[in-house]
């Protein structure tokens, strides 16, 4: 169901203004990946400038306003008058092995990229506490060792890819990805639901960082989304 029919379905519903309120489903993450095409891009959830010095301006101007545009764009045109057009993108992405190559990397691209902003912020990085702290402090031993091992999946991913932290059957598992595949797809070597990503692209870096991954990668703890990572992981 797109916005319009949403729409549609409330109009004339007592619920319909409590409902709008708290759905805000063009909105949001959560209601771009429950909407069928034409797609769009969530809103920006800070400033372009907000996570500076970590991650510049300018790379986020470009990496939102261009990079993930156009896999919107391109996501679009693959699925006009196909029976994915009818599909919402979870709906697609997790069929991704089952889909022609465009739908299946322009749906990851914007999927993944919709993940990736939130699970960022203004004011944020630090350790994680609570449920989170207590999940990686079962799994990896302590957090350290956990950043550790994640870095290394996001240093020697070959390419372009992804690094992923996701949860499955009460477990957490750090895995990566090439290309714009996700750890939901059912082609995906380690499934689970993601709670926590990085973009490895070099489009995600380079302009501030040129070939020193690693140092985008150390730099990424200082914006990580921990409030975003917990509701995740109990959504998982």
């Amino acid at each position: 169901m797109n916005r319009t029919d949403f729409l549609r379905t409330l109009a004339g519903s007592s619920l319909a203004v409590g409902a709008l309120a708290d759905f805000a489903f063009a909105e949001t993450s959560s209601g771009i990946l429950l909407e069928t095409a034409p797609f769009k891009q969530a809103p920006l959830p800070y400033d372009f400038a907000a996570l500076e010095p970590s991650i510049d301006k300018l790379t986020m101007e470009i990496h939102y306003g261009k990079h993930h545009a156009a896999y919107v764009k391109n996501l679009n045109d693959a699925v006009k008058g196909t029976e994915y057009e009818k599909k919402t993108l979870e709906e697609i992405v997790k069929t991704a092995g089952k889909a022609p190559a465009a739908i299946r990397n322009n749906g990851g691209g914007h999927w993944n990229h919709t993940f990736f902003w939130e699970v960022m912020g203004a004011g944020k990085g630090g350790v994680p506490k609570g449920a989170v702290a207590d999940a990686i402090n079962a799994q990896f031993g302590s957090f350290d060792k956990f950043k550790e091992a994640f870095g290394k999946a996001a240093t020697t991913r070959f390419g372009s890819g992804w690094a992923w932290l996701t949860a499955k059957d009460g477990k957490l598992a750090i895995s990566s990805t090439a290309n714009q595949d996700n750890p939901i797809m059912d082609i995906a070597e380690v499934k689970g639901t993601p709670i926590l990503g990085l973009d490895v692209w070099e489009h995600a870096y380079y302009l501030h960082y040129q070939n020193k991954r690693a140092d985008y990668i150390a730099a990424f703890w200082n914006v990580v989304n921990w409030d975003k990572v917990a509701e995740n992981l109990k959504k998982a």
